[in-house]
């Protein structure tokens, strides 16, 4: 009864929607200000998606169907069992389980890979070539991103337990005090912005050219499982990059007001990259993770395989 509580409201789907929901709202609102607008009212995320989920879900005649229907499923489900497993661990270091990064690591990818999938399945040829522009993508800041996140399990001797990486900060510091752990942290900045999407990493959607890629057959409940997911990311990544490299965020006194404005820092570091840069093409995202972030990336590790 415990289990399912936590994986269904805190800190499980419902906990981490509100907040995901509010995350963007707050996007909206910093956007609009720097572009001289007022920006959406604070609730206005909830209205779109209770809309979205009372209008019709439309098939393409041509689709896979169960495909289709099934690819926002998966990446809903996927970013709830993130949600919840960092939530817990967060909240009761000592229940964390053996491997349980690993775990993190591959359903961080499984958003992605419903896109893919949603775009093949629509039978659409914009969304088939956000499709494709996705696996280019993934592919080439998959491996960087995983060097960043293996940087502080270096530091800390080869934990892979994320309890126990919290437990280890708590005795020594954050991992954001060592160079290695700086120029990773940096690295996992750059490539959350191209897991959740957005500028500059915005090529599979990429409204003004393929008329919003993979989504562009989706409509009703639908999109509104898509949007919510993306929603929902925009609060795990900072969390799970927290958990790796500041200490976590604890729920009492001051230590929970210092962990919130660490997750507001990230957040609006976020939404600064994305109003600040234009949108690479996929080539040069390739060329960015492949080359310069990748080398960043093997210099974290070495240095952390030193001490540093």
């Amino acid at each position: 009864m415990r289990l399912i509580f936590e994986y269904l409201f805190f800190p499980g789907f419902l906990f981490t929607a509100t907040v995901g929901l509010l995350a963007s709202w707050v996007d909206r609102k910093i956007t609009a200000r720097l572009q001289w607008r007022k920006g959406p009212p604070w609730y206005q995320n909830f209205v779109d998606i209770i809309k979205l989920l009372g209008k019709e879900t439309i098939v393409p005649r041509s689709g896979a169907k169960l495909t289709f229907l099934a690819s926002p499923i998966l990446g809903l489900a996927s970013i709830t069992l993130v949600s919840s497993i960092i939530g817990i661990v967060n909240i009761w270091p000592d229940r964390s389980f053996i491997g349980d990064l690993i775990v993190i690591l591959y359903l961080l990818t499984l958003p992605s890979i419903s896109l893919i999938l949603a775009g093949f399945a629509s039978a659409n040829p914009l969304a088939s070539l956000g499709a494709s522009r996705e696996i280019k993508l993934i592919l080439a800041y998959e491996l960087p991103f995983i060097l960043a996140v293996f940087t502080p399990v270096i530091k800390t001797g080869g934990l892979i337990k994320l309890g126990q990486i919290l437990r280890f900060q708590e005795s020594f510091g954050i991992m954001l005090t060592s160079p290695s752990c700086i120029i990773a942290f940096v690295i996992t900045i750059l490539c959350m912005q191209a897991k959740l999407g957005i500028v500059p990493f915005d090529i599979p959607e990429a409204e003004q050219e393929i008329m919003a890629g993979p989504y562009i057959e989706y409509s009703g409940s639908a999109l509104a499982i898509f949007k919510l997911t993306k929603a929902m990311m925009l609060f795990v990544l900072p969390i799970f990059l927290i958990i790796m490299f500041m200490g976590g965020i604890r729920l009492s006194g001051a230590s929970f007001f210092w962990g919130v404005l660490k997750y507001l820092i990230i957040l609006v570091i976020i939404i600064l990259i994305k109003n600040t840069n234009p949108r690479l093409r996929v080539d040069q995202a390739v060329k960015l993770f492949w080359g310069p972030i990748f080398g960043l990336a093997i210099i974290g590790v070495i240095l952390a395989l030193l001490g540093l």
